[in-house]
């Protein structure tokens, strides 16, 4: 017999959890949890993605904040804008948006990201 799942009915009511953990940690720790987002260039799918990541972060009262680069951005100010955003004390999380434009070493990109604010667990150290 096939059963039928209201997956937005579940993803409303994880949300609604999350918002009540949220502001439980912000009411025992005194500081919003922060994401940020780095996204370079216009790829369409991308910028969905994005979207609905900064919408999920506001919905369960996180901080949220996108960055978005032109595509001619180079290696080094990539990586110094995640150096920048791994000192920020408002962020503790850090996610860039793949696939990067073809001129960007993606394995330096990754790199940069300090492991403890590595959402997607990309770094060796999250990796291994």
């Amino acid at each position: 017999m096939a059963r039928i799942i209201d997956g937005k009915r579940i993803s409303a009511e994880e949300r609604a959890t999350i918002a009540d953990e949220v502001a439980a940690f912000k009411a025992g720790n005194g500081y919003t949890p922060g994401l940020a987002v780095i996204i370079v260039g216009s790829d369409p799918a991308s910028q969905v993605y994005v979207r609905n990541k900064r919408r999920a972060c506001e919905e369960v009262g996180m901080y949220s904040e996108v960055i978005e680069m032109s595509e001619d951005t180079t290696q080094d100010e990539l990586e110094a804008r995640i150096a920048s955003l791994a000192n920020d004390p408002k962020i503790h999380g850090i996610l860039v948006q793949l696939p990067l434009p073809k001129h960007l070493d993606e394995a330096r990109v990754i790199a940069a990201v300090p492991p403890e604010k590595d959402v997607d667990a990309f770094s060796v150290e999250n990796v291994g």
